[in-house]
């Protein structure tokens, strides 16, 4: 978890007290870290035929701010691959940010 640039959490929102579980993952890896929002992403990974709806979840209100994506690698996978493309590129984007800043620091 130290000096962890971001953090990626999937869960099976067809199972309610993963639903929960995600609170508990959020304070030990993003909360505790000090990591921006976009620098975790949900994925909500829909097993084939499982019929749930890819609507809003009912996750709490720290959560809702979280980047989430439904997957289903049967059916839309480069989808999936896109959004996690767009995440790896917030947390390079962050880490290249802060390394930045750390380096004007020293010189400064």
């Amino acid at each position: 978890m130290k000096d962890s640039s971001g953090v990626v959490i999937i869960f099976n929102p067809d199972i309610p007290s993963h639903l929960k579980e995600i609170e508990t993952w959020h304070s030990m890896f993003i909360s505790s870290q000090g990591l921006h929002d976009n620098q975790c992403l949900l994925i909500a990974h829909h097993k084939p035929g499982s019929g749930l709806e890819k609507g809003r979840l009912p996750l709490a209100s720290h959560l809702s701010r979280l980047p989430l994506i439904h997957s289903n690698l049967e059916e839309e996978p480069e989808d999936v691959r896109q959004a996690f493309c767009r995440y790896l590129g917030n947390v390079v984007n962050t880490m290249s940010e802060s390394r930045e800043r750390e380096e004007m620091s020293i010189i400064t």
